[in-house]
């Protein structure tokens, strides 16, 4: 398959990839907290026969240089961009802090048909980093919609990880004890996916060793109606981390900084076992262009396009 790619510069930094040809679905790729734009991931999506648009969502030109008071309206407006470029069905990928952001752009945007959720949270927490100011404390909301930040759970400072300095961290326990210590901010903080006419898809590791993103989806589910409605999906491993792995993608070097948990060859099972899932609930019944023949996928890059 010919796979059509485009830098693209406003109203954020990003690359699209789409199958020559187009496809009914577009689909929004979110990063965690790294801030990295999803380009491989964005390809591999690509080459499954979805239009596939990956964003930079803070750290770049007129964003917050942090994930703190980042406004959901960076997201409905790629919304925007995929609706008006002729998609049929929008989704929105996005892992840990970005699957995030894609929950809670879904309970406020009717028009997203489905989110897959990797490594997903069922609260909203703090920043991560610096906002707009430049400062990152005192704790403020990592979002905002119309102006007016998210109720979040704070984070508890009196938390220290277990391991010896230097040595890259498993912070699950601070946000563990975060959700302890600040319990009466838990309900308003709660992603009310309820609200949501998206199905979801959530993909969770047993042993993520950043976040508990496997109770969290647990929570998600138990949240979402049981017939009736949007579809619901979870697909976990108990053995794999924070980084869940897709088909077509290789495991990233582990982080000097974070512990994610989990294994690589853990991680990529449970990817695999997502994938199917995955393109079942993106697709959402629509007819997708197909990989043809044995030839590896060519791709044809174009100037970057302004938003």
């Amino acid at each position: 398959m010919e796979i059509v790619e485009r830098a693209w510069a406003e109203p954020w930094e990003g690359l699209r990839c789409t199958p020559t040809g187009g496809s009914p679905v577009g689909v929004v790729v979110l990063s965690g907290s790294s801030g990295r734009v999803e380009e491989t991931r964005a390809r591999v999506l690509a080459r499954a026969g979805f239009d596939a648009l990956a964003i930079r969502w803070f750290g770049g030109p007129g964003q917050p240089p942090g994930v703190c008071e980042v406004p959901l309206e960076t997201f409905t407006a790629a919304v925007d961009l995929l609706r008006a470029d002729g998609a049929r069905r929008v989704g929105l990928l996005g892992t840990s802090k970005g699957a995030e952001a894609a929950l809670l752009t879904a309970v406020r945007d009717p028009r997203v048909d489905a989110v897959v959720a990797l490594a997903p949270t069922s609260l909203v927490w703090c920043n991560v980093g610096p906002g707009p100011d430049g400062a990152d404390r005192p704790f403020r909301s990592s979002w905002t919609w119309r102006g007016r930040p998210l109720p979040f759970v704070p984070m508890d400072e009196g938390w220290t990880p277990a391991e010896p300095e230097g040595a890259p961290a498993a912070i699950r326990g601070w946000y563990e004890r975060s959700a302890r210590t600040f319990a009466p901010a838990l309900p308003a903080a709660r992603i009310p996916v309820e609200r949501a006419r998206a199905d979801l898809l959530l993909v969770a590791g047993g042993a993520d060793a950043m976040w508990p993103s496997l109770p969290f989806a647990e929570r998600l589910r138990e949240h979402r109606p049981a017939s009736g409605g949007p579809r619901t999906l979870l697909v976990s491993d108990p053995d794999a981390g924070h980084r869940v792995v897709l088909p077509g993608e290789l495991p990233l070097p582990p982080s000097p900084v974070h512990a994610h948990g989990g294994t690589p060859a853990a991680d990529t099972r449970l990817g695999a076992l997502a994938w199917p899932h995955l393109l079942d609930l993106l697709g959402g019944g629509l007819p997708l262009p197909l990989p043809g023949g044995s030839r590896a996928p060519r791709t044809v890059r174009q100037p970057a396009t302004p938003g």
